[in-house]
């Protein structure tokens, strides 16, 4: 019989604690994981991330605690996760503003953006759509003559500046070759009322957030910034379809860990994710918001979603001349 010595055992119960040890990762995860969204509660990325913690938690069998870190578009609770232990008890849930920070913030974004993050899952995707005042354009059509013939005098409201939004409108009025002025509020909120009193002539918006207002005729919805129609909007037609070139801009949602967190955990939490945006309540959930679930994405594909988005907006946001609020 084989006795340990006290320094053996002592060696053997410290590998077993080990994050990248093969104890560590056979018995992940034995404690609480606390998944970081780096906004404010209530807002888009949050009420995702919600729905999606209590079913993460019982496929896990440990409580996905939230926790929200919102501040410097996004990169406060970025920053937090890219330092934090790469041992699967700390992730981010994030959404696309992460792939804009870098180009709008440079060095002063707090974090390494091209190699600070493994991939975990590519969650979902929201199609945004573009809506004017009751008594504005007609047609997608004429909205972008308005912006043509009459260069700078009309504007467009986001929620901030380099955000989605922003970006989004700025790109359409580059695309139909007019000029706009941008006008950025504290919250599409605000951009909202002010485009319902008529004076913005359109926004960029998603369909989860305007729907109140197109239903309630606040606002009119005249196209859609997709590849393809959205159910929930069957006669609504794409910026393609009506003008002729692509135009497909979505904001999404996405999770990661810290760069160097062991495979096999990275695995497991995108197993969880993965089998998550399988459920038909969830799906169902979804659909009413005209969210599209992301099923069956891997850690790899995550990871290279979320370059190719940086390589995507960086020239745009030094050619719009954005810059931090």
């Amino acid at each position: 019989m084989m006795f340990l010595t006290r320094r053996s055992a002592l060696t053997v119960l410290a590998a077993a604690t080990l994050p990248g040890s093969s104890f560590a990762q056979a018995s992940y995860p034995d404690k609480p994981i606390r998944m970081v969204i780096a906004f404010a509660p209530g807002g888009p990325t949050d009420i995702v991330g919600r729905m999606m913690a209590p079913r993460l938690s019982e496929i896990l069998g440990q409580q996905i605690v939230v926790e929200n870190k919102p501040g410097a578009a996004g990169n406060i609770g970025t920053a937090m996760v890219a330092d934090a232990k790469p041992d699967g008890y700390t992730i981010l849930f994030s959404a696309s503003t992460m792939a804009m920070a870098p180009a709008l913030y440079g060095k002063q974004v707090g974090y390494d953006a091209v190699n600070g993050f493994d991939g975990i899952a590519y969650v979902a995707s929201v199609p945004l759509i573009v809506v004017v005042p009751m008594d504005g354009a007609k047609s997608i059509a004429e909205l972008a003559d308005m912006l043509k013939k009459e260069k700078g005098k009309y504007s467009y409201p986001s929620s901030g500046n380099g955000g989605m939004i922003h970006l989004a409108g700025y790109l359409f009025v580059e695309k139909v070759g007019g000029e706009a002025l941008h006008v950025p509020y504290r919250g599409s909120a605000p951009g909202m009322v002010d485009l319902i009193a008529g004076r913005h002539a359109f926004q960029m918006d998603t369909l989860g957030t305007s729907k109140g207002f197109i239903e309630g005729s606040k606002v009119r919805v005249l196209a859609v910034a997709a590849d393809k129609r959205l159910s929930q909007l069957p006669d609504v037609p794409t910026v393609q379809e009506a003008l002729g070139f692509p135009f497909a801009i979505n904001t999404w949602y996405a999770a990661y860990a810290p760069k160097g967190t062991p495979q096999p955990i990275v695995d497991r939490l995108n197993a969880a994710f993965n089998k998550v945006l399988k459920e038909p309540e969830v799906k169902k959930w979804a659909d009413e918001r005209a969210i599209e679930l992301i099923q069956d994405s891997t850690p790899a594909s995550a990871k290279k979603f979320y370059d190719d988005q940086m390589a995507f907006w960086d020239p745009i946001i030094k050619q719009s001349g954005a810059k931090p609020e």
